[in-house]
């Protein structure tokens, strides 16, 4: 459902959460989240066109979260990238189909919901889960 660059976005900002007030470099990011780098300045891009981030060049540059993890939810990252598809009409162009039929009702509900859990989930909720696993990192033995 979600494409590669949603994973990708989603990984730099929960990133850049975990490092609040400090920018990352677009190579830091790419080695601790393992995206390409050259796909992932793509991706900051966006994030930075969506105003979720911001960047600086020079030595002590890089790039930030411009809002609180605590503020920003996953559908918020997902609809920086590209907003999930909802069904608002017969996806065949059906004339008869003056309504969605149960098929296309039944995906676009599908979708509704996971737009609904994906906007109660913020970042930081991500990062200060109980799990004993921490997003982006190694368990050290």
């Amino acid at each position: 459902m979600l494409s590669k660059t949603h994973e990708y976005a989603l990984r730099a900002v929960a990133c850049l959460a975990g490092q609040p007030g400090k920018p990352a470099s677009a190579d830091f990011l790419a080695e601790r989240t393992k995206v390409p780098r050259r796909y992932l300045t793509r991706v900051l891009q966006d994030l930075a066109a969506s105003g979720i981030v911001s960047s600086k060049s020079g030595p002590k540059g890089g790039y930030e979260l411009i809002a609180e993890g605590g503020e920003l939810t996953i559908l918020d990252i997902v609809n920086a990238i590209a907003p999930l598809e909802r069904i608002n009409a017969c996806p065949l162009g059906l004339k008869s189909h003056t309504s969605l039929c149960p098929l296309h009702a039944e995906l676009d509900r599908v979708y509704a919901d996971t737009e609904a859990a994906f906007s109660r989930v913020t970042i930081k909720q991500l990062l200060e889960s109980t799990s004993t696993i921490i997003p982006l990192c190694d368990i050290k033995a």
